[in-house]
């Protein structure tokens, strides 16, 4: 009783995501990471040797293994649920910084890189999805927004210390974020959408009105509602080979069409720009302001800047539909960077131009539309748009691509220095950013104030009613009766099946 009365639901809401940003922040540290170890790595007193294959490795190894703990994710959050999941991510991690701290030799850094990105793997898919279960949705944009806000402070926290400290140290701190969120853990609920997977309706009831209070039972009745007609329609299914089942779920639009959306809200994430400055910060700062340009000092500022635009937009997103957000933000990170090349190229053909507050303001502004958009946006929408049956999956296969554009823009972005200079290799970006930005808009619906449950059904493209579930459900006593009663009514409208 003393609970309820000292803690809210929203004070309850801000402790579990909190438990899951402390992860997110150590993911940032990781990010952030190569801009103060390859630097350290290239003096002469180095006590680890650096050569330029080894150093795009150790930069890009971290998006291959975030593939690796990507592909993992399904089994381990849908077999053991979210918060054993959450437990796993924090555990990797800290053997991963522990590997890193010891590290004597290139191979070392790099098997600390590899399970580092392996815990970010699961954290990838599982952060907003945990945050999205556990969180009512009028507060819902604002806590999926600190994803982002989280992983800009851990990559400020990293540069900042990191330019202070030896990497050793410095990733010696950033062991306590791991390490504070495990003890976290502890005192977090499994999430009531997973319960509700195991037909732990009791224990869905009671977490979800722990963490929400009584005052949304509509939305836990509708979920639990729709959840026991699922299992209903899945007799059926279940009579069906794997293959024709894989055809099924592949050909509903409630499984693609999000998919595709975050394939491209991601893509739009990794060249955006904020993957290749959290690693690669000191070249891109040092070709686009100039060699006499403080790199180091120009560097922490954008990560001030991204975490005040950051806290900023956690207010903003909140407040503005998700489609205008992604429009305006898209459409400011396209001009930037189309900016930037323009102003790289003419003054390597003889402009002579060199003050130094046009270029900053260029990479301000890219960091702008990094800060309130092209970064959080992914996180908002990637916790709403897939249905709760194949919410770890969905996950998982978009996140998947999200690894593989963030391992190309890694490692390519040397070879398109080197080739093609700074202007050409933002130009690049720029019509990759247009191209995805465009199909965004054209698949993406509004999902701002709605349920999952809402947003689910219409995806299916046709609201499931209530009482359409009642009289369903009211069935539930004979379910060779559903099964022949689903058969005369299948249609290509059917908000079930598709």
């Amino acid at each position: 009783m003393e609970d309820k009365k000292t803690l809210t639901p929203f004070m309850k809401q801000c402790f579990v995501t909190a438990a899951v940003g402390l992860n997110i922040i150590g993911f940032g540290c990781v990010c952030g990471f190569p801009a103060i170890l390859l630097p350290q790595l290239k003096e002469a007193d180095s006590i680890i040797p650096l050569t330029k294959a080894a150093e795009s490795w150790i930069a890009s190894t971290l998006a291959l293994s975030l593939l690796a703990g990507n592909l993992m994710t399904t089994h381990i959050m849908e077999g053991l649920g979210r918060k054993r999941a959450h437990y796993i991510i924090s555990v990797i991690a800290l053997i991963g910084w522990y590997i890193t701290i010891l590290a004597t030799s290139v191979e070392a850094l790099i098997a600390g890189r590899i399970l580092l990105g392996m815990s970010g793997g699961l954290l990838s898919v599982l952060r907003s999805i945990l945050i999205g279960e556990y969180t009512s949705p009028r507060n819902r944009g604002a806590f999926l927004t600190t994803v982002s806000l989280s992983q800009a402070f851990g990559i400020f926290f990293v540069h900042l210390v990191g330019s202070l400290l030896s990497w050793q140290k410095t990733a010696l701190i950033c062991v306590f974020f791991p390490f504070i969120s495990l003890v976290m853990i502890i005192y977090t609920p499994e999430s009531p959408s997973w319960l509700l997977t195991k037909g732990r309706y009791d224990e869905c009831r009671s977490v979800f009105r722990w963490l929400r209070g009584f005052e949304e039972d509509q939305e836990l009745e509708e979920m639990i509602r729709a959840r026991k007609l699922f299992n209903a329609e899945a007799l059926k299914e279940n009579k069906t080979n794997g293959f024709a089942q894989l055809l099924k779920i592949i050909r509903k639009r409630e499984f693609y069409k999000p998919i595709m959306i975050m394939i491209h809200m991601n893509t739009l994430m990794q060249f955006s720009g904020g993957t290749t400055m959290a690693s690669y910060s000191t070249v891109i700062l040092g070709l686009l302001m100039g060699p006499n340009a403080h790199v180091h000092f120009w560097m922490v500022f954008l990560d001030t800047q991204r975490i005040i635009f950051n806290t900023v937009a956690v207010y903003v997103i909140n407040k503005i539909k998700r489609r205008l957000m992604v429009f305006l933000t898209g459409v400011l990170s396209v001009a930037s960077h189309f900016a930037i090349a323009i102003y790289v190229y003419y003054r390597l053909h003889g402009w002579e131009y060199d003050a130094v507050w046009l270029p900053a303001l260029l990479i301000n502004l890219q960091f702008f539309t990094v800060a309130v958009g092209t970064v959080p946006m992914p996180q908002v929408i990637g916790g709403e748009v897939f249905p709760l049956e194949y919410r770890s999956l969905g996950g998982t296969i978009s996140l998947t691509a999200s690894g593989g554009m963030m391992f190309l823009s890694l490692k390519s972005f040397p070879s398109l220095i080197d080739s093609t200079g700074l202007y050409g290799t933002y130009t690049i970006y720029a019509v990759i950013l247009l191209v995805n930005l465009i199909m965004v808009l054209i698949l993406l619906p509004e999902t701002k104030g709605k349920t999952l449950q809402q947003i689910e059904d219409e995806f299916r493209g046709r609201p499931s009613t209530f009482e359409e579930l009642e009289s369903r459900l009211s069935l539930q006593s004979n379910p060779e009766e559903i099964i022949k009663k689903n058969i005369s009514e299948r249609r290509p409208s059917s908000s079930v099946l598709l």
